[in-house]
């Protein structure tokens, strides 16, 4: 038991030497602001810091995420019909697309689905 703990114990110390000594040695990275800016496919970080992002886009994104998540809770709604009574089958999904469709009027009415330049 006890050299079992004293192979562990000489792992751990040979483990954090050779992290030491990795950290002594290891290629020092010289800084270069245009290398450690993100890059942005369209975006020229020289010119302009701070560019305006389009609050109309970030919102259908939102919506379309939204839809997205409500027609894959749908599809497996098509394989219960198999195994469930067609009554509560008719009833859940009449209830599901009546709320996913008051959301589409809903942001329809609001305006949130219309393109405002």
């Amino acid at each position: 038991m006890y050299n079992l703990i004293i192979i562990f114990m000489i792992t751990m110390i040979i483990t954090n030497l050779v992290m030491i000594l990795n950290i002594y040695f290891s290629k020092k990275m010289y800084l270069n602001r245009e290398k450690n800016s993100p890059f942005e496919c369209g975006f020229n970080p020289k010119n302009i810091k701070r560019m305006p992002f389009s609050i109309q886009f970030f919102i259908i994104a939102m919506i379309f995420l939204v839809f997205d998540i409500e027609i894959s809770i749908l599809l497996p709604m098509f394989y219960l019909m198999k195994s469930s009574n067609l009554y509560f089958y008719s009833v859940s999904m009449y209830f599901f697309l009546v709320i996913l469709v008051g959301g589409l009027i809903n942001e329809w009415y609001q305006g949130m689905i219309n393109w405002m330049t």
